[in-house]
């Protein structure tokens, strides 16, 4: 492991980002329009939500090969912003302020952390 933040190990981590993002969205989706667990399991979206998980697991794998643990997973917590977004795009949930304000917090701790890996 060379400790270096490139940009290919970069993109492959917002691509472990998008991944778990559309994890979350389809098994929320499933979870919300199911009446019940088992239900909900059989839903084609849920699997489609495990393909995501299965996809990113390989991803994140490859990443954590290339780049320290301290500089990879803080990156990761972009999939709580990401998550915010989807949620409100995809769910109509509402973002207030404060929650936007942690938003731009953790934001700016990935971009410190981030830079430290450059």
């Amino acid at each position: 492991m060379s400790g270096d933040l490139t940009l290919p190990m970069l993109a492959l981590i917002a691509f472990c980002i998008l991944t778990e993002v559309g994890r979350e969205v389809c098994f929320k989706y499933s979870a919300s329009r199911a009446p019940d667990m088992l239900r909900a399991i059989l839903m084609p979206m849920t699997w489609l939500g495990i393909v995501f998980w299965a996809v990113e697991l390989f991803g994140w794998m490859l990443v954590l090969e290339r780049v320290p643990l301290s500089i990879a997973f803080p990156l990761m917590a972009l999939s709580y912003v990401a998550m915010v977004f989807a949620g409100a795009w995809f769910f109509a949930e509402r973002v207030t302020p404060r929650h936007a304000a942690g938003v731009a917090l953790i934001t700016a701790g990935v971009i410190c952390v981030g830079l430290t890996g450059l």
